[in-house]
């Protein structure tokens, strides 16, 4: 619904994006295709180092359920099935992988209008239990997320943040890690071109504080700059270019200043959809 409050796992979520969407240091190559009938088939290719890692997927996208198979070079097979409107303004995935017997996972999602909730449940004879909330609006939200194992009958996570966004600008409060480190993010929208974000991160077992600041700069309306820079002596930089429609060459690059005898690590990732 559309004045729902976002699913807790995209609390800061802006601030995530602006700092680590699309800073990728490997080789990265997706090739999409959609069918006469809209089902969507993409292959991709990913070199880390000196392995190489490959997947075939399959999307189709019916009326009130969507089909995702995907086949990888492990000789894995993934399977992830959401049915939409299985009851108002509620949905369901289900997603297994062959030949891991333990791998099923059913995820139900609700949204009101001033709610939203997620579970997520292992198909297993010891499953792992995710129930995460939010309430509130899209301008401010306030949730939590809790994981249980029931295999040891412990907490896995518990969590807790707010939000607060406007057109201009987003911030958010995240208590992680079980209440051991606090997270704090901002997004700030300079101008239809520009925005500029910050992260700080406070452990609470160590006393450690940690930072990173960030921007995002529209040169043209095909070509997007991204920087960001942490404390620990890390620059990094993204330029990205859409070379024709839904087609992307990003170029990524970061500097350690810490590792003066290191060479700066370089990524490419070239997305066609022709």
């Amino acid at each position: 619904m559309g004045s729902s409050p976002a699913p807790f796992p995209d609390i800061g979520k802006k601030a995530k994006d602006l700092l680590n969407k699309d800073y990728i240091f490997d080789q990265k190559f997706t090739l999409t295709m959609l069918s006469a009938t809209g089902t969507e088939f993409v292959a991709t290719g990913l070199q880390k180092d000196d392995l190489f890692f490959g997947d075939i997927s399959t999307l189709y996208k019916g009326q009130n359920t969507i089909v995702d198979l995907k086949i990888d070079s492990h000789s894995s097979v993934s399977t992830k099935v959401t049915v939409k409107n299985l009851m108002p303004s509620a949905k369901a995935v289900i997603s297994f992988k062959i030949p891991d017997h333990k791998s099923g996972k059913l995820d139900v999602q609700y949204v009101h209008p001033h709610a939203t909730l997620n579970s997520s449940i292992g198909l297993n004879p010891t499953p792992l239990l995710d129930l995460s909330a939010t309430i509130g609006s899209q301008t401010v939200s306030l949730g939590g997320e809790v994981g249980f194992d029931t295999a040891s009958s412990s907490l896995t996570k518990y969590n807790a943040g707010i939000s607060f966004n406007k057109p201009d600008f987003s911030a958010a409060l995240m208590l992680e890690d079980k209440g051991e480190s606090l997270r704090a993010t901002y997004v700030h929208t300079v101008n239809p071109t520009t925005s500029v974000g910050a992260e700080l991160i406070r452990r609470f077992t160590n006393h450690a504080n940690s930072f990173t600041i960030g921007s995002s700069y529209s040169v043209d309306p095909f070509t997007t700059v991204k920087t960001r820079l942490s404390n620990n002596g890390k620059a990094g930089m993204v330029v990205q270019r859409e070379w024709r429609p839904k087609s992307l060459i990003t170029l990524s690059a970061e500097y350690d200043s810490k590792a003066v005898n290191s060479s700066p690590r370089v990524g490419l990732a070239l997305a066609l959809k022709p």
